[in-house]
């Protein structure tokens, strides 16, 4: 299954750009398809912390458990979950480029059950779409 890779140039701080992406409580004020989300960790932020994320797409609710593997601040953070026969893995990476950051978003998906293997190339384009939505949001948040 190939990955969905999604950059935009944000003009903002790094620290704002990855405080937005890598925090639940900032993302969603800055993604408005994101309707609650509920922290399920004692940690709140960085690696061990894992969240439930309820989002619309298409009219549609989808609620989705996240947990972050990985925290660098201002260069990357792993969020991975498991749903629905498959594990969703994006990475956020920022870099500074002069006065503007760089964001990307590296998303991977491994379906492990029959029916989304089968799926997932019929809904590439659909899913692509709304993380570059997202994205967009982010960078509307964050030059703000």
């Amino acid at each position: 299954m190939r990955p969905i890779i999604v950059s935009r140039t944000i003009k903002a701080p790094i620290d704002r750009v990855f405080q937005t992406v890598a925090d639940i409580q900032h993302f969603s004020k800055a993604v408005p398809r994101v309707v609650k989300y509920e922290i399920l960790s004692p940690v709140e932020s960085g690696v061990g912390t894992r969240f439930r994320e309820t989002s619309r797409m298409k009219g549609k609710e989808q609620t989705t458990e996240l947990e972050v593997t990985e925290y660098v601040p201002n260069e990357h953070v792993r969020m991975v979950a498991d749903s629905h026969g498959v594990i969703w893995d994006s990475v956020f990476t920022v870099k500074p480029e002069r006065d503007h950051t760089a964001l990307t978003l590296a998303m991977d998906a491994r379906a492990y059950k029959f029916l989304p293997r089968l799926m997932y190339p019929l809904m590439y384009k659909m899913i692509a779409k709304a993380v570059a939505s997202d994205m967009d949001s982010v960078k509307e948040f964050c030059e703000k």
